[in-house]
């Protein structure tokens, strides 16, 4: 029987992950706490073995004056929580981090390849958090305590808030959306769960580049996504056209329809 800690009471990773080791109930034992006051410092860590950290800032249009926050919490906050599992003999830390610390949003017609070798290069107060957390949480790392680290591309599955969401949105009420022949990285949900339990059974410790076996073109999910729905939604060449001409410097188009991948290892 494993005992796992889950931070981010309600965060869409957390509370999916609780549901998909709960159908394993003799193999697993969850609970979950909320980090947004000082209560959790009266939690005993001691009687769990792995501490899952996915609480963060994060999906927020990022302003000057939310740099600190996002350091207090992104960073701060990550070590401080395990350190405390570390004292309490808690035996592995798994991190949540993100594709974001390479500070890439893809680029129409170029392929972007990220590979163990590619320096991070973070763009935003969100990256640049989470790269000065992983450094400090892999200074922690040693036999007993194990520290995992989570780069995710962009997760998606049921209830998925972020990017995701929004081609949702799309695919509800746009009849027509641009045809682009693109490939991304991305992690459905269960995937992700179903990583996290094999790096808890085998006890891992590292970074990993958790990912769908098949790369995904952006506007054939949005129509797959429209027929789930019981919509028809036109793939256009003409929009398609349009978007490449005009959107090359447009950041929010080249994070939906540039290129970019983890390598397959």
């Amino acid at each position: 029987m494993k005992k796992i800690l889950i931070t981010g009471k309600n965060s869409y990773v957390g509370m999916s992950l609780e549901k998909w080791l709960g159908n394993n109930p003799d193999s697993y034992s969850m609970d979950s706490i909320s980090l947004r006051d000082d209560s959790w410092k009266e939690k005993d860590f001691s009687e769990y073995d792995v501490v899952f950290h996915v609480a963060a800032v994060v999906h927020k249009k990022e302003r000057p004056e939310m740099e600190t926050l996002y350091f207090e919490v992104n960073r701060d906050l990550s070590v401080e929580v395990a350190k405390r599992a570390k004292v309490a003999g808690v035996k592995q830390f798994i991190f949540m981090s993100t594709m974001a610390v390479y500070g890439e949003e893809g680029k129409l017609g170029q392929e972007v390849v990220i590979n163990r070798k590619t320096p991070v290069n973070p763009k935003t107060f969100y990256g640049f958090s989470k790269v000065e957390a992983e450094a400090e949480l892999n200074k922690l790392n040693v036999d007993n305590f194990r520290v995992v680290v989570l780069r995710p591309p962009m997760v998606y599955g049921p209830n998925c808030p972020g990017n995701y969401a929004m081609l949702e949105k799309i695919a509800e009420k746009s009849p027509v959306f641009p045809m682009i022949e693109n490939k991304r990285s991305m992690l459905h949900i269960d995937k992700l769960c179903q990583s996290i339990k094999e790096y808890i059974d085998n006890e891992v410790e590292g970074l990993y580049f958790p990912q769908d076996d098949e790369y995904v073109n952006t506007c054939l999910m949005v129509k797959e996504l429209a027929g789930k729905n019981g919509k028809s939604i036109h793939l256009s060449r003409v929009a398609g056209m349009v978007i490449e001409v005009i959107g090359k410097r447009v950041n929010l188009i080249n994070k939906v329809f540039g290129n970019l991948v983890y390598e397959k290892e």
